[in-house]
């Protein structure tokens, strides 16, 4: 999937005219159908099934785990006949704001902080009686296992007070992982359906209970139910692009120097190689296997950063190529500048030093990173209401570890500003 992109100096990208906010729209029946009929052909690839109910015919809070754009398939199957929004990203949206929209799609700016969102989930629920449909990870998991939830999403809850119902994939992750080049697998893709808590759950339990529910709903790991249920994925590309999430390597600790490729993820440094098998597990072709669950390496890598936070040595400093979302339009391509991440947060500065943009590590609890971002590179998004800068490294820089850092010191600060 691609992304309508221009050309346009940043001096007129500012004078750009910001969209009007427009409440929500309840999808009709025709636009719900197409969009079910769309999904058919993925659906039957995967042999698609899931198991559970819907609640009653009221309408719902539908939170669903993110692994690839399947799952927007998966929830028109489940859902269909009745009418859903969808919480979508604003990018989403671009060059195509009216279908999107009629469609059923509420857009949002990724970990900003954003009011109208809040105004726009109840004025569905409520006035237009039509559930709506969010991924509360906000992204795609990276490692196969649950990225952090928003801080007391049961606020949320208490004032919706509405079913919340659960929808949890498996094979969807395994079929096509973030890191994996967009390459598909040949996986079969199944979804359990439950109600995760009553309007009477939520009025009884507190904020932190419910907190504490959706923390223990969004507890999965790919990885382990790949291995555990012997799902067989001999694609011969299956390790294409693990160097995305495992750019460290354990054997001699030097990053951005792994590169997956075909069936192996290999250190350029020490030449220490692992291949990753039918099941999803990774063994070393000579000497000691450090870790062998990928989810494992991936948190020994953010417990390297969190130190090199504590100790003052993490940064980042990159040229970027940059692009720019201030409306539904296109992401204008502004020019090249340049990226740097400190203890202090971020700053972005370029286009001929007319950009200047700086970002507290405060700011918010995790980054709105990716892999291929529509096609285009590996990216870095930072930006606020006004608008949203997409960073794309030059220089291979790994953004796993940049998300990493911004949740390790959102956590740190955090900490430090209760004590």
């Amino acid at each position: 999937m691609k992304i309508k992109t221009k050309k346009m100096p940043y001096s007129k990208v500012v004078t750009l005219k910001k969209p009007k906010h427009k409440k929500p729209v309840k999808p009709n029946i025709l636009f719900r159908t197409i969009v079910r009929i769309a999904s058919v052909p993925d659906l039957l690839k995967v042999k698609f099934r899931h198991e559970g109910k819907l609640p009653s015919k009221m309408p719902c809070l539908i939170l669903m785990n993110h692994s690839s754009f399947i799952d927007l398939e998966i929830v028109s199957k489940i859902m269909y006949p009745r009418p859903y929004g969808i919480v979508t990203t604003s990018d989403g949206l671009v060059g195509k704001r009216w279908l999107m929209r009629r469609i059923g799609c509420i857009p949002t700016q990724k970990f900003v902080n954003d009011i109208s969102l809040i105004k726009d989930i109840n004025y569905l629920l409520k006035e237009k009686k039509t559930s709506v449909l969010m991924y509360p990870e906000a992204s795609y998991s990276f490692d196969g296992t649950a990225t952090p939830l928003p801080e007391k999403l049961g606020r949320l809850l208490k004032m919706l007070a509405v079913p919340v119902v659960m929808i949890t994939t498996e094979g969807a992750f395994s079929r096509d992982p973030l890191y994996n080049c967009l390459q598909k697998r040949k996986v079969k893709v199944s979804a359990k359906v439950e109600c995760l808590l009553t309007p009477e759950d939520i009025e009884k339990m507190s904020v932190s209970e419910l907190d504490g529910a959706l923390k223990k709903a969004f507890s999965f790991d790919h990885f382990k139910w790949q291995r555990e249920n012997k799902i067989k994925i001999d694609e011969p590309f299956r390790a294409d692009g693990l160097e995305r999430i495992l750019y460290k390597c354990p054997n001699c600790l030097a990053e951005g120097k792994t590169k997956g490729e075909g069936i192996s993820l290999k250190c350029s440094t020490c030449g220490k190689e692992y291949v990753l098998d039918e099941h999803g597990v990774l063994k070393a072709t000579d000497g000691n296997t450090e870790f062998s669950h990928i989810p494992d390496w991936y948190l020994w890598e953010r417990k390297k950063v969190k130190e090199e936070i504590e100790n003052g040595a993490y940064s980042l400093d990159t040229p970027v190529d940059i692009g720019m979302s201030v409306d539904y339009k296109a992401i204008y391509m502004v020019g090249e500048g340049r990226l740097t991440h400190t203890k202090d947060g971020f700053a972005l500065t370029g286009c001929n030093g007319e950009l200047e943009y700086k970002q507290k590590p405060l700011f918010n609890y995790s980054l709105y990173a990716d892999y291929y971002w529509y096609e285009i590179g590996d990216v870095i998004c930072i930006g606020d209401k006004n608008a949203l800068y997409y960073c794309f490294p030059k220089t291979g820089v790994p953004v796993a570890k940049a998300r990493l850092a911004v949740e390790e010191m959102y956590k740190s600060e955090k900490a430090k500003a209760r004590s």
